[in-house]
């Protein structure tokens, strides 16, 4: 026969049921004592013992109970002694059931039995309901005067350029909080003989990647020397990224942004105070000659978002490409995926994962595919007219592996003003989207006038070095380009169809059919950083 259990009663010791909720917050504010989790589990199961009660489930939170935060375990806690699946649920004080004041207790009164230990409150006793009320609205307003102490001392601290998180990696802070480089040693490389400090390693992040250094390969040389990060875990491309984009290595004190209640992907923009519109330096006077210099943070980033190449002569040489062609220039035509050489063939990244994500995946074999692209060049270059605009392109990139010196700079300008117009445009799709709104209107009118006087600089600057002397190739043009091309040595070979060709793209072959590069392959010729500039633009307007 089946025995029927009664809800919110122990099928086993036969005693009303009642739930745990304990909770505490993530971050301590200082000066506030708070009661810990195992401790409240320790009242808690007292309380249940002493009151002839079993302890059914227990929800603990590590989180804070203000603000608009989701808290999925309490409104569990709170559907089960609602339905009657439990008899009672135990919370040890009134704050750390909510600091949203009545609005949280009211549902709750004569509906569902909730014990408040600390101040000896029961929901459903009669005469605690008033008591209950005013507890709860004492701990609202504690909570909103505490918020409100602490943002004016942290708005105070700011202005004073404080830095009041964790410390960066490479960097120190001092008793009054402000910051400087990290010059103690903290690890040995390799061979044991020379110590490392971390900024010793911030300096070589920003150097190597402010010339032309992938982040993914800085990483690799660092593991390999046996440096790590400050955690003592390896390092990694998005570890190096987060360090040169980050303004406080250059000595800016900075905000994270926000939205809602998570943390924004966004980088940290440097704080601006908002009595002056200025920003706000977290290192002293004395300090800011030995940070980071603003020219090589801005080099660095440039190269990073790839705004920026660095000149042949100045790249690292380990790891050279010395194919003919690079296989992030060969594109599969299907899912736009780059194509890499594995063995004899280009083979379409995507399908080499198994994801099954390209649809129609494209493979070519290396010589047929080279042999298509000389003649389509040769023939493309003897057949330009004086005004193309592909021959002012070749013409740019000649003059930046012949005159680096020369190029470099030009090459340097034009980065900038790409940069500082992704900088113009990264303001007015924040701005479009809300993310100036409330507290952060006021940072709104100063980063648009930073990032408009940045590109005008920039354009200034560009205008005045474009318009010098003419790089003369004509030695390409008169019908000799292929026979140049195949006396030429495998870098230079690279080189040169680099100077016309941007990307390949490549359509699947057919089994059994032979290779017809003129059904099969896609060029997009090269054009003058001018012409890209003003596409751009024209796109933008559109």
């Amino acid at each position: 026969m089946e025995t029927f259990v009664q809800p919110g009663i122990c099928p086993c010791h036969g005693r009303p049921q009642v739930d745990l909720l304990l909770r505490k917050s993530k971050i301590v504010r200082e000066g506030e004592r708070a009661l810990s989790i195992e401790t409240q589990e320790d009242m808690g199961r007292a309380w249940t013992a002493e009151n002839g009660y079993c302890a059914r489930k227990v929800w603990r939170e590590n989180l804070s109970a203000w603000s608009d935060v989701k808290r999925p375990k309490m409104d569990a806690a709170l559907d089960a002694v609602l339905a009657g699946e439990v008899r009672a649920l135990w919370c040890y004080a009134l704050d750390r059931f909510s600091r949203k004041g009545a609005e949280a207790v009211v549902p709750i009164l004569g509906k569902a039995r909730v014990i408040f230990d600390y101040e000896r409150l029961d929901s459903m006793d009669e005469r605690d309901r008033r008591w209950i009320i005013d507890r709860a609205e004492n701990a609202r307003e504690y909570s909103q005067r505490l918020s409100y102490n602490v943002r004016n001392t942290k708005a105070k601290q700011q202005k004073a350029g404080k830095w009041l998180g964790m410390t960066p990696f490479g960097l120190t802070a001092d008793a009054n909080r402000r910051l400087s480089p990290d010059t103690a040693p903290y690890m040995c490389l390799l061979d044991g003989q020379q110590e490392v400090t971390p900024w010793d390693v911030v300096k070589r992040i920003f150097w190597h990647i402010g010339n032309g250094m992938a982040a993914r390969a800085l990483a690799k040389v660092l593991n390999a020397e046996g440096l790590r990060t400050s955690r003592g875990a390896l390092w990694q491309g998005g570890t190096i990224w987060a360090i040169v984009v980050h303004p406080v290595y250059e000595g800016w004190l900075t905000v994270a942004p926000a939205v809602g209640n998570q943390k924004s992907h966004k980088r940290a923009s440097r704080y601006i105070n908002p009595d002056t519109g200025e920003n706000v330096r977290c290192v002293t006077a004395k300090t800011l000659p030995h940070m980071i210099p603003a020219e090589l943070a801005e080099r660095a980033r440039r190269t990073l978002a790839g705004h920026q190449f660095v000149a042949k002569e100045d790249m690292p040489r380990a790891g050279r490409v010395v194919h003919a062609i690079s296989g992030k220039s060969v594109k599969c035509h299907d899912c736009g995926y780059s194509m890499s050489l594995h063995g004899t063939s280009y083979v379409c990244n995507l399908s080499k994962t198994g994801t099954g994500g390209c649809a129609a995946p494209a493979s070519v074999r290396k010589d047929p595919l080279i042999r298509y692209l000389v003649e389509a060049w040769s023939a493309r270059l003897h057949a330009a007219e004086d005004d193309d605009p592909l021959l002012v392109a070749v013409a740019e990139r000649w003059q930046a592996i012949t005159r680096p010196e020369e190029g470099a700079e030009v090459a340097e300008a034009r980065a900038e003003v790409k940069a500082a117009q992704a900088e113009l445009d990264k303001f007015h799709q924040d701005d479009a989207a809300g993310f100036y709104a409330g507290r952060s209107a006021r940072y709104r009118i100063p980063t648009k006038n930073r990032a408009e006087a940045r590109l005008d600089a920039a354009e200034e600057r560009l205008a005045g070095l474009v318009g010098g002397g003419t790089v003369d190739v004509t030695w390409l043009l008169e019908g000799n380009a292929a026979e140049t091309w195949h006396q030429a040595d495998r870098t230079m070979q690279r080189d040169l169809l680099a100077l016309a060709i941007d990307r390949i793209i490549v359509t699947p072959g057919k089994r059994g059919k032979p290779f017809n590069g003129a059904e099969r392959v896609t060029i997009v010729w090269a054009t003058p950083e001018q012409v890209e500039h003003d596409a751009e633009e024209y796109a933008q307007a559109a």
